[in-house]
C-alpha cells in the first residue's frame, strides 16, 4: 500500500533528517512511500492569523496532492491536526470539496498513531541509551489523540519514560503565537525546560518540530548545552546514540 508523506515545512527546511528517519520507520513496516515534491504548507500559519482564503487555498492544494494514496502520514501533530480537525471548516460551503475531505481525513494520520493502530508494527530493541522524558505536543495530544502510542513504541525499542510533571502542558510555542505574544511564550517554555531539568533526564522526546525548536532554543539561550530534543522518529529509528 501506498504511504504519501507530508512532510511539513520545518521538516523540509529545518531538519530534513527527520523525514528521512520517517521514511524508514514507514518503509521499514512494509509500506511504499511518496514525497510529493509540490507539497508546501498544510495551511496552518494562515488559518490561525484569520487568513482564510489562503488556508483555503492551501488545503484545496493538499488534498489535491494527497487524495491519491492509501495512506496520509504526517510526523507532526499540528500539521496534522491541522488537516484533520480544521479542513472541514474551511471546505464546509462546498459539498463535492467536503466529500473529498471526508475521503482524505479517514487516511491521515500522525505518525507513531500510523505505526501502532494501522501497521501495527513490532519495533526491535535499538542502541540508544539514557534516560527520556516525553512531551505532548497539544495539537497531537488534543486534536488527534496521541498519547500512549509514542510511549508504546519507545518501550518496543527499550526505552523507557521518565515522566516530567506538566507532559501534557504547552511549549509556548504555537506557531505564531511566539511572534505574537513573545513574553507569554518564554515564561511557558521557561516552565517546560524546568521541567525537563527536574524530571532528571539527559533527552526530551517528543514529536512536533515546532516545539523540538522552542524548546530546544530555550535550553541553548539558558545556558543548558547537553540536554538532547529529539524527534521521536530519529530514536525509533536508531538514528542516534
Amino acid at each position: 500500500m501506498r504511504v504519501g508523506l507530508f512532510v511539513t515545512c520545518l521538516i523540509d527546511l529545518m531538519r530534513p533528517e527527520i523525514g528521512f528517519s520517517v521514511i524508514k520507520l514507514i518503509e521499514g513496516a512494509g509500506f511504499e512511500v511518496a514525497v510529493p515534491p509540490a507539497q508546501t504548507c498544510c495551511g496552518q500559519p494562515a488559518y490561525n492569523s484569520g487568513d482564510r482564503r489562503l488556508a483555503r487555498d492551501l488545503a484545496e492544494k493538499t488534498l489535491r496532492e494527497f487524495e491519491q494514496f492509501d495512506y496520509v502520514v504526517v510526523p507532526s501533530g499540528s500539521c496534522g491536526g491541522m488537516i484533520r480537525a480544521h479542513y472541514g471548516d474551511l471546505f464546509g460551503d462546498d459539498p463535492e470539496l467536503m466529500n473529498r475531505f471526508g475521503r482524505l481525513r479517514a487516511k491521515v494520520f500522525e505518525l507513531t498513531d500510523f505505526l501502532v493502530n494501522v501497521a501495527k508494527v513490532q519495533l526491535q530493541p535499538g542502541r540508544f541509551e539514557g534516560q527520556v522524558t516525553y512531551h505532548d505536543s497539544c495539537s497531537g495530544l488534543r486534536e488527534l489523540g496521541v498519547k500512549a502510542q509514542p510511549r508504546e513504541l519507545l518501550a518496543q525499542v527499550g526505552v523507557a519514560v521518565t515522566e516530567m510533571q506538566g507532559c501534557e502542558h504547552c511549549c509556548g510555542f504555537g506557531g505564531t503565537f511566539a511572534v505574537k505574544y513573545g513574553d507569554i511564550s518564554t515564561a511557558i517554555v521557561d516552565e517546560k525546560c524546568a521541567n525537563i531539568a527536574a524530571s532528571g533526564a539527559g533527552t526530551v522526546v517528543l514529536g512536533d518540530l515546532g516545539c523540538m525548536l522552542n524548546i530546544e532554543g530555550r535550553l541553548r539561550r539558558n545556558g543548558d548545552s547537553t540536554t538532547r530534543v529529539l524527534h521521536i522518529a530519529q530514536v525509533l529509528a536508531g538514528d542516534v546514540q
